[in-house]
């Protein structure tokens, strides 16, 4: 997951952002799912996470270091920076259960 911070009334952009950008995870062996979650508003900020799901922890790692990755990143963010509340922090989880 990697979770952002996103500037108060410029959720929507974000969101667009999202839906407009080729992500290429689909050709990225051991990709299996993503979504994008919506968390609470904050004073000044709403909290969005980035979810995707792999078949291992490799598989990530390999599409980190994949053609996939630097196509689908190479614009992040663009030219709308301002939205941003600092960097996405990404977070790691490992499915136990």
């Amino acid at each position: 997951m990697n979770r952002f911070k996103v500037a108060s009334g410029r959720e929507q952009e974000f969101i667009e952002i999202w839906q407009n950008r080729d992500t290429f995870l689909a050709e990225v062996p051991g990709f299996k799912s993503f979504e994008l979650l919506q968390g609470p508003n904050n004073e000044g900020y709403t909290l969005f996470a980035s979810h995707s799901v792999w078949e291992s922890e490799q598989a990530f790692k390999d599409w980190t270091q994949s053609e996939a990755f630097r196509k689908a990143h190479a614009n992040a963010g663009g030219t709308k920076r301002d939205i941003y509340l600092g960097p996405p922090q990404l977070e790691c989880f490992k499915q136990v259960v």
